[in-house]
Parts: structure tokens; C-alpha cells; sequence
């Protein structure tokens, strides 16, 4: 077996652990977004925003198997498996610029229905359903009080039947003796919850879409590696034969 087959499959060997490591990392990213959306479901109606990270899920199982017909492909110098294997990386380089696409338009969505969403949940706080809850988790991780600011609790039916005060998720994580009365602002937290979860969402989205981002680009050098290899075996007429034969 002369230096260029060696080559070629040292390299088609490569890019199969390439697609079960970026399978691994994509499948990591796609649970990451689910998780960090389903922690604040309650505030969100609209589930667009797990489109791209379904989409990236279902990406990084079919790379896994990419990876294994690439390198059964490479071992057994098969042109079908070759074949195969370029047919699968295009599509998966298609369904990741659509992912990106998408995580673009529903990136710029999120806003408008966060607001509403919030202001339902909030409004139906009476410190025990399961609205309550999430609000009190949310208020606690995010270290913010209302959806707008701490005055935002003022036209909630909890501030007018609890002597006007706020939840104690609103007080500071290191304060003590604080009753959520709004005559002890230094205890509460001034921030809103609405700038606080879009930026964390927008956060995660954004750190979604560069990884998708990067392994698009490997796909695509991916391809060209390919056709690459298979052209150059072809002119030495032994190991590999071309796509189009």
C-alpha cells in the first residue's frame, strides 16, 4: 500500500472520529439549550426557540453513524460507502445552516413573548401554586425582583393582599431582616427579571449557534476532503474510485 492510500485513509479515519467527537459536543449543546429552557419554561409560551436544539440533537445521532460508515467505508475502500458518507455529510452541513437560520430568526422573537408570558406567571403568584414556584426559583437564581423592576409587583394581586410588599425571593441573597417591604429598597433587588432571562437565553442560543457554527465549517472542508481523496486515488488508479464511476 503506497504513501497516498495511506494518506487518504489516515485522513477519512480522522474525520470519522471527528463526527463521533462533534456528535458527542452537538448532542452536549442541544440537551444544554433543552435544559436551560425547560428550567424557565413557565415563562415561556412558545417552544420555537427548541427547534434548533432538536435540530442539533437529531444532527449529532446521525453523526454518530456517520462516523462509523466513514470508517467502515475507509477501512473496506468502498466506493458505495464513500459515497454515502459525502451524500451524508451534505445533508448534515444543509440541516446545520438551517439550524443557524433559524436560531437567527427565533433569536430576535424571544423578547415580545417573554414579556407577556411573564406577566401572566407573575400576576397569578400567590406564594404556593406551581406559578409561585417558578417565580421564586427565577427570582432566586437571577438575584431580580419583578418582570420590569421590583415595582412591577405593585399591580399584582399578591402586593394589594400582602400589605403591599414583595415576595422574599425579591430580598438580596446576603441581606438579613428583610420583609419585602418596598420601605427596605437597599435589601431588594432593583433589577428586573425580564433583561435577566432574555440575556441568559439570548446567552445560550448565541453559544449554540457558534458551535453549530464551527462544525458546519468542518462539514464543509469535510466534503471537499473528500472528493479530494477520492479524485486523487482515482488518478493512481488503485484503492479508491471515483463518486461518479
Amino acid at each position: 500500500m503506497d504513501c497516498g492510500i495511506v494518506t487518504s485513509k489516515s485522513v477519512l479515519l480522522f474525520l470519522s472520529l471527528v463526527f463521533w467527537g462533534a456528535g458527542a459536543a452537538l448532542a452536549y449543546v442541544g440537551a444544554y439549550v433543552i435544559r436551560s429552557y425547560g428550567t424557565f419554561e413557565t415563562f415561556i409560551q412558545d417552544k420555537y426557540a427548541l427547534i434548533p436544539a432538536a435540530i442539533i440533537i437529531g444532527v449529532s445521532v446521525v453523526m454518530f453513524i456517520i462516523g462509523l460508515v466513514g470508517c467502515c467505508a475507509t477501512l473496506r475502500e468502498s466506493k458505495l460507502g464513500l459515497s454515502f458518507f459525502f451524500l451524508i455529510i451534505m445533508v448534515i452541513f444543509v440541516a446545520e445552516v438551517a439550524a443557524l437560520v433559524l436560531s437567527f430568526i427565533y433569536r430576535g422573537k424571544i423578547n415580545g413573548d417573554l414579556e407577556t408570558s411573564m406577566n401572566q406567571t407573575f400576576n397569578k403568584y400567590d406564594g404556593q401554586n406551581a406559578e409561585s414556584i417558578a417565580v421564586d426559583y427565577l427570582q432566586k437564581q437571577l438575584q431580580c425582583c419583578g418582570v420590569k423592576n421590583y415595582t412591577s409587583w405593585s399591580t399584582t394581586p399578591w402586593y394589594s393582599t400582602h400589605n403591599s410588599s414583595v415576595p422574599l425571593t425579591c430580598c438580596k441573597s446576603n441581606s438579613t431582616g428583610c420583609t419585602g417591604q418596598l420601605d427596605q429598597l437597599d435589601l431588594l433587588n432593583h433589577e428586573g427579571c425580564e433583561t435577566k432571562l432574555e440575556r441568559l437565553l439570548q446567552d445560550v442560543l448565541g453559544y449554540a449557534m457558534l458551535v453549530v457554527l464551527g462544525f458546519a465549517i468542518i462539514k464543509f472542508f469535510g466534503m471537499l476532503s473528500v472528493c479530494i481523496i477520492t479524485c486523487n486515488a482515482s488518478s493512481r488508479r488503485t484503492g479508491y474510485q471515483p463518486l461518479y464511476a
